[in-house]
């Protein structure tokens, strides 16, 4: 059989047949991390045309070999070919510019980014003058995300999506980048059925088009389905290459674990009891309606459907996360109120997470530390908590776990996720309870792990605890319920018992196929076809759709109107107060005000779009002014460029001190910067010596250059105006200006994309020096009058206009406008205290609740912006 693909360098169709050589290799290579090896010795062959999987238990190299490919890691001995030529991979980026697109298990998205940036990220479209094309890419992604299935705006934040949905976003991502060779590290490990039939659709184009695929994954079902060929991997060794159509599940499961592993799924022998968890119509608004459900003791329940069914909402309510608008939830046969999942917890109701990095583990804590956070008030006395108590709370558990660790004082975040499961089960088990909710309890582990969380839920049963398990692992949910209930679209639609369950049966009832009243097992040819029909064209919608919300109500929705309404709310009262506050003197005043502050806080926005904080601006701003005027008065005949240049520069120096430290020595930056704060207002002290520059010893020229006025406004105004009109376009329009953003959103995943990270949050500090040098260069011209406490304590009026401007201190979310009207707004508060004749030392104290009152309110919506969608 002969294929085709395009390659980006050739423009044209090149043959490809089945002899023809790898695309890309792996040559004998071993990864070693200090002593110890995670791969060694191993040789992968990609062909143009086929998919390759790879597949072993977690810990037996496979992500260690998906990273060699991918230029995260560097093999420590052998070679890496594509194309038969040795490379060089030593960042993603040099992988991307081979043609290499890798989907991570862990998808590295960026939240705080809209869905086509995320699709485009490291590689954006851009417009014939170099600039990004928005428009374009959210075109682009849009087609590309309702060819997997799901039917989304794309200008929604990605954090707004659920595990699954930000799982197609990656896959989309690798899509877009038209690669010849396509790694996928475990794409179907959050999808249900009919995502992964979809993606299984895309494979099988793709393998027309002649790209070489590598598939790495845990469930043999689907290796089987979708691979050519089967690599085994165990202990960090290849130990096997298989053709798939000669192999079966059994042999490949022999492979990875050194023997016969038998009973994946254990008898259920657990004696069931009386009904623990009665749901009687019970409903959320927007999310699910009408769910009657009934879990015994030593009962397991399955609840199967698509994503977007309204599975894990109904889990959510249970615990007490999302709001319950109707019906009610009885506890052995008693209506209870969860409002909380502290009232969950003392109800007896544990709750294991689908998302176990994001919600369900603390990667950088002990293995300790996470097993006991949900009893730790068990283990505290006075408020101290006593290591003798917490290993005794959680002792039992962890041990019942069968766990593969050095001790309860390693990391979670360097287990397996097999045992940072088991981990997660252990936590919740310390809570004792009755009713344990799990969502996708086997996500991302391997078959070993697999079976052994699988005995382990059997044996919680065994023991009377009554079990609620959401899965969209087919083969799991038939293997370990007593019973399964079926969600379509927010609603029951099926029930099955465990002898009359099948999978196209369950199938048919997710996608609403299922008729009302037919007996389960009496499914028809005609009813199958139907069944892969709905599953290939079935999207799934997310949010509002763009067409639905009119442009008005986005605009009314942005929080840049919400400033401006509190600007009219502060102004107009003021202004009828006290006249003189909006007479046009003082509007003019205003405006200076503004841009002597603004130019400042547009450098102190770019450093916390990085997820940092720049706390020396104001001592920055005062050594530049002094410097600048010292010159200046130095040298009566220099132009005032001259002085511009200097403070300019002294700004450069500063925020590149700043920046070296912070980006480079990994040192974090509210530690740098409050000792650079000290030091450069010490070396603007020492260079002043209590003495002022004053108007009469600079050169007029030096004055003339912010007292200008044009058309009646103050050059200050303009070149403030300009600068921010320019930094909008900077941040908005450029690859720099949104590489900025993503180091803020997610620092990890940017470097997976082969966004150089330190070197745009140098870049930043560099920026924010500059800027502050300018600032420094405007106030000693405009002030006129210059000494060594110039700009004192102006860091936290630079940062509260950021922040109310809303810029998030969590990084990768803000605007340049909505920087613009926090400052004003401040300002605007600032210039009334001094027209009212108010004593200013309550400004400090206002500007530092400011902050504090932004961050709560910025927190509160962000959750209710999670919860909205979900």
């Amino acid at each position: 059989m002969t294929s085709t693909t395009r390659h980006p360098d050739e423009g044209g169709a090149v043959a490809l047949g089945e002899g023809d050589r790898a695309t890309a290799e792996l040559v004998g290579v071993s990864k070693r991390f200090d002593t110890v090896y995670a791969v060694r010795d191993v040789s992968l062959e990609l062909r143009a045309g086929e998919v390759l999987a790879l597949v072993g238990e977690n810990g037996a190299g496979k992500s260690t070999c998906v990273k060699m490919l991918g230029g995260v890691y560097q093999p420590s001995e052998g070679q890496i070919r594509v194309n038969g030529e040795d490379v060089a991979l030593r960042t993603p980026l040099d992988a991307q510019h081979l043609g290499i697109a890798v989907v991570h298990q862990h998808p590295g998205l960026f939240p705080d980014l809209p869905i086509y940036e995320n699709v485009y990220a490291g590689r954006p479209l851009t417009t014939r003058f170099g600039l990004l094309d928005h428009a374009r890419m959210s075109r682009e992604s849009r087609r590309w995300l309702e060819i997997l299935g799901l039917q989304v705006d794309p200008v929604m934040t990605t954090g707004q999506l659920s595990t699954s949905e930000q799982q197609l976003v990656e896959i989309a991502k690798a899509l877009a980048f038209d690669a010849r060779i396509l790694i996928l590290d475990e794409p179907t490990a959050s999808l249900t059925m009919g995502e992964t039939q979809r993606l299984f659709t895309v494979i099988q184009d793709l393998k027309v088009r002649g790209v070489a695929m590598l598939f790495v994954g845990h469930r043999l079902e689907e290796i089987m389905a979708v691979s050519d060929r089967v690599t085994v991997m165990r202990d960090g060794r290849r130990v096997a290459d298989l053709v798939t159509a000669d192999t079966d599940e059994h042999r490949i499961v022999e492979l990875m674990v050194g023997r016969e592993l038998t009973d994946i799924y254990p008898p259920k022998v657990a004696t069931i009891g009386d009904i623990v968890l009665r749901l009687r119509d019970l409903g959320v608004t927007g999310r699910f309606s009408g769910i009657d459900l009934d879990v015994r003791a030593g009962e397991i329940v399955g609840l199967a459907g698509l994503v977007g069914a309204g599975r894990t909402e109904v889990a959510r309510a249970v615990f007490g996360i999302d709001k319950v608008a109707t019906g009610t939830v009885e506890l052995d046969g008693k209506p209870v109120r969860i409002a909380s999942p502290a009232a969950a917890l003392a109800h007896g109701i544990a709750y294991v997470s689908e998302d176990r990095r994001g919600q369900s583990i603390i990667e950088d804590f002990s293995i300790l530390d996470n097993a006991t956070l949900p009893v730790l008030d068990q283990a505290s006395r006075a408020g101290l908590i006593r290591r003798r108590a917490e290993f005794a709370l959680v002792d039992g558990p962890l041990q019942r776990m069968r766990l593969k660790f050095a001790g309860y004082a390693q990391p979670i975040g360097n287990l397996s996720g097999g045992n940072q499961q088991k981990v997660v089960l252990a936590k919740w088990l310390a809570t004792r309870p009755r009713l344990l909710i799990l969502d996708e309890p086997t996500q991302g582990v391997d078959i070993q792990a697999k079976a052994e969380v699988h005995h382990i839920i059997a044996e919680l049963a065994e023991q009377g605890l009554a079990i609620l398990m959401i899965s969209s692992d087919m083969p799991e949910l038939l293997g370990t319920c007593d019973r399964i209930y079926v969600m379509h679209q927010g609603r029951i639609t099926a029930e099955f018992d465990a002898e009359h369950a099948n999978q196209i049966d369950i199938g048919l009832a997710a996608t609403g196929l299922l008729v009302a009243g037919r007996e389960p097992g009496t499914t028809t040819t005609a009813d199958v076809r139907a069944l892969e029909a709905r599953q290939e064209s079935e999207l799934v919608s997310v949010g509002e759709s763009p067409g639905r919300r009119q442009w008005w109500r986005k605009a009314l929705a942005r929080r840049e109107f919400g400033l401006l309404i509190a600007v009219a709310a502060i102004l107009v009262p003021l202004g009828l107060i006290n006249p003189n506050l909006v007479s046009a003197s003082n509007i003019g005043d205003l405006g200076v005000t503004t841009a002597l502050y603004g130019v400042a806080c547009l450098g102190q926005m770019t450093v916390m779009l990085t997820r940092n904080i720049d706390l020396s601006q104001g001592s920055v701003i005062g050594l530049s002014a002094y410097v600048s005027a010292w010159t200046m008065s130095s040298l009566p005949d220099a132009p005032a460029v001259l002085g511009i240049a200097v403070a300019i520069a002294v700004g450069l120096v500063c925020g590149a001190v700043n920046g070296v430290i912070i980006a480079y020595g990994r040192v974090p930056s509210i530690v740098v910067t409050l000792g650079t704060l000290a030091i450069f207002r010490g070396i603007d002290a020492i260079l002043s010596s209590g003495r002022q520059i004053s108007s009469s010893m600079v050169p007029p020229g030096w004055l003339a250059w912010t007292a200008g006025r044009f058309l009646g406004v103050s050059l200050l105004v303009y070149i403030g105006l300009l600068l921010f009109i320019v930094f909008a376009v900077f941040l908005r329009t450029t690859r720099v200006g949104r590489d900025v953003y993503a180091t803020g959103s997610n620092p990890a995943g940017a470097d997976l994309i082969g966004i150089r990270t330190k070197a745009r949050t140098f870049t930043a500090f560099v920026i924010s020096g500059t800027l502050a040098g300018f600032a420094g260069a405007m106030w000693a011209s405009h002030f006129a009058t210059v000494d060594g406490q110039l700009a004192y304590g102006l860091e936290l009026t630079l940062v509260a206009s950021v922040v109310v401007g809303g810029v998030s201190l969590r990084g990768g979310t803000g605007s340049v406008l909505g920087v613009l009207l926090g400052t004003i707004t401040l300002i605007i508060i600032q210039n009334a205290i001094t027209v009212a004749r108010i004593n200013p030392s309550y400004l400090q104290a206002f500007f530092g609740g400011a902050i504090l009152l932004t961050v709560l309110v910025d927190t509160l919506l962000s959750r209710r912006s999670t919860r909205g969608v979900r």
